[in-house]
């Protein structure tokens, strides 16, 4: 079938995006779904930093590809052997398909599915090759969704099904930006009653992270990032104090579990430096694959803690996104919030240099 996407074309292409415009959106072909896979229509798809460090060159891929990790959309079709999945159901599209029998699905959650990420790392899918071309040549799949077009065949693996009542953003939301902020907490630093919770780094993850720390309704929660903005809207959100990584230096605040979100070495040493003893960092964001930071392992020892690397939450997407649903169903997990604009597809361009630039929270693509 012929289907509408945003491709991209080559990677670190100078900014502004708008100018150099790396991103086309035209037509492509669409194979028809094969064993344990399904056609979604794509209802609504977030703009991630994952994305972005494609493009920018941080995380090289191959191209031509067909962006969008975080997407949901509505079941049209399902392939040969699916059947627990019917056509008309919602599904939330996860970047991690999870093939249930290498050592890292059996780590609930800790360490990623190896297929999965092999697969994701040659942009195909889970079950081999591709099926997406344009002009007669193959189209490389963004970590297994490709969310980015009117239309995605996904393996059943990389979805979740989730209700109706389920609004398209939020269940869009909930596949990377949910999963990867609140499992940081839940899955990797499991805090507990009284403790402080602080995240370091406000975009679509970090702010996740905020609203999650505040349902949790622990102990204190102390937002962190060097955008003003941003800042206010955490206070928005319920954190009980918000600084800059000055202001935070400067106060000598600590807390027991310290969540990074910035992917950037800055970050994570402030992240650091702010876990007090007995405490955990968990770091979540995505730096340079060169990127290195400065740390005491002293601190480590002398201080009893911890410092823990968490990919996509240390997520089981089946698991956790039914308790998000829950949580989000009794009013007590507002991911509405997370959507700071609404946007078409022929912006994605200038929609990704508003996240580089860190004026976005989270951009959702809406399609009719």
């Amino acid at each position: 079938m012929k289907i509408r996407g945003a491709v991209l074309e080559r990677i670190a292409a100078p900014a502004p995006f708008a100018d150099s415009r790396p991103i086309t959106i035209g037509e492509l072909d669409l194979a028809e779904p094969g064993p344990g896979e399904l056609l979604v229509r794509i209802e609504a798809a977030g703009l991630c930093h994952s994305d972005l460090s494609v493009i920018d060159g941080n995380r090289v891929r191959p191209v031509p590809m067909l962006l969008g990790h975080e997407a949901a959309g509505i079941v049209e079709q399902v392939g040969e052997g699916v059947d627990d999945i019917t056509a008309g159901q919602r599904v939330v599209m996860t970047f991690l398909p999870r093939c249930g029998e290498c050592a890292g699905c059996a780590s609930n959650g800790r360490t990623p599915c190896a297929p999965g990420s092999v697969a994701n790392n040659a942009g195909e899918l889970l079950a081999g090759g591709r099926r997406l071309a344009r002009d007669g040549e193959e189209v490389h799949h963004h970590l297994g969704v490709s969310g980015f077009a009117s239309h995605a065949v996904v393996d059943r693996r990389s979805v979740v099904p989730v209700d109706d009542d389920v609004p398209p953003e939020v269940a869009a939301v909930l596949g990377c930006a949910v999963l990867t902020g609140g499992g940081a907490l839940l899955n990797a630093a499991k805090p507990q009653t009284g403790d402080r919770i602080m995240v370091v780094g406000l975009g679509g993850v970090g702010m996740a992270a905020v609203l999650v720390a505040v349902s949790l309704g622990l102990g204190e929660v102390i937002a962190v990032d060097t955008v003003p903005e941003k800042l206010a809207l955490a206070r928005e959100f319920g954190a009980t104090a918000t600084y800059t990584p000055a202001e935070l230096a400067e106060a000598g605040i600590v807390a027991d579990t310290v969540i990074e979100a910035a992917g950037n070495v800055r970050a994570f040493e402030t992240a650091v430096a702010a876990t007090a003893p007995g405490g955990v960092t968990v770091t979540v964001g995505l730096p340079a694959p060169d990127a290195t930071a400065t740390i005491s392992p002293l601190t480590l020892v002398a201080q009893g803690r911890t410092i823990i690397g968490s990919y996509l939450g240390s997520a089981v997407p089946s698991r956790d996104i039914p308790e998000y649903v829950r949580r989000w169903r009794a009013g007590e997990l507002p991911l509405e919030r997370l959507v700071s604009a609404r946007i078409g597809i022929d912006s994605i361009n200038e929609a990704f240099d508003d996240l580089a630039a860190g004026a976005a929270l989270r951009q959702v693509i809406v399609f009719d």
